[in-house]
């Protein structure tokens, strides 16, 4: 086995660092997740700089160190889970600009590469995985500052979680796995005991699917669901006013992306602004303009993605 330590360009697609006005534009085009945003930047703070809270009891609740601790204890771990194109991976990749920007600190993102998982011989996922945490600490260390707080903070982004995290619960996990499992667990933990301004961003469809341990390390758990009527008419709202569309007009199109009496679910976050809404655009282009009939008949021809169901 080859001893040696994975190069940080193995381990991560690439390095994000915020604040940056492109992911601060792609943040606020997610909208109708207002409520996941709130919960993730007030989770995501707090796990990154902790002298937040600290200010904030001593101006509101002072003497409440046991409540201060219980919040700070929690493990740095976010999970965000739901089904496919419900735009959790867009808005993990996105959030730390508004962390970075509430904070006033800078903030990387490191995205951690699928090929992580290795090819299953001995030894490589748990070397692979801990290298990871390794590089992430590294950083982290480099932030703190144990008289301001801290000067910036590092984020571990875990998309397609359920590849690397398993329950060890499954009798034919492999022990590659299984050892990988662990590994990641010690990562988590490694951050918590330090004290680092570093969190862990995991996303998955499949939430059963995570190794309970990795579950009870969470600071939360955010779900994600397909848009509701509100939610598909703040989105089509949005885009398609700028079309001419009435109200009604509009109206109609959300009825249309939702549940119907033939098909059990609507459309999700990316079908109606990766699919939906560039297919009415395209179907007008470039010899006449968009027309509330046939934005109709798109949105009723279009079939949305499948909910995603574990074999």
């Amino acid at each position: 086995m080859d001893s040696s330590k994975p190069s940080f360009d193995e381990l991560f697609e690439r390095v994000i660092t915020y604040p940056d006005f492109e992911f601060k534009e792609r943040l606020n085009d997610l909208v109708g997740l207002d409520d996941q945003k709130g919960r993730l930047v007030k989770i995501l703070s707090l796990l990154v700089n902790p002298s937040g809270i600290e200010n904030w009891a001593k101006k509101y609740h002072k003497g409440a160190t046991k409540v201060v601790n219980f919040v700070l204890k929690r493990p740095p771990l976010v999970i965000l889970e739901g089904d496919v194109g419900s735009g959790k991976s867009e808005l993990a990749t996105t959030i730390g600009d508004a962390v970075a920007r509430k904070e006033k600190i800078e903030i990387s993102l490191l995205p951690l590469s699928l090929s992580t998982r290795g090819e299953g011989r001995v030894g490589q996922m748990t070397k692979l995985i801990s290298a990871a945490f390794d590089y992430t600490i590294e950083r982290a260390e480099k932030l703190k500052n144990k008289t301001s707080g801290t000067i910036g903070a590092v984020i571990l982004l875990v998309d397609e979680a359920d590849a690397i995290a398993q329950s060890r619960e499954n009798e034919q996990m492999h022990h590659e796995d299984r050892a990988g499992v662990n590994a990641f667990i010690r990562g988590i933990d490694r951050i918590g005991i330090g004290k680092l301004p570093a969190a862990v961003i995991m996303c998955t469809n499949r939430l059963n699917m995570l190794d309970p341990a990795v579950k009870r390390r969470a600071a939360d758990i955010l779900r994600f669901g397909r848009p509701n009527e509100a939610q598909r008419n703040i989105v089509l709202k949005g885009a398609l006013d700028e079309l001419g569309l009435s109200v009604k007009n509009i109206e109609s199109i959300v009825a249309a992306t939702g549940k119907l009496d033939d098909r059990e679910y609507g459309f999700t976050f990316s079908d109606l602004t990766q699919r939906l809404i560039p297919a009415i655009v395209l179907d007008a282009y470039p010899d006449k303009s968009v027309s509330a009939e046939r934005t109709l008949e798109i949105a009723k021809e279009l079939i949305p993605t499948p909910p995603f169901k574990e074999k």
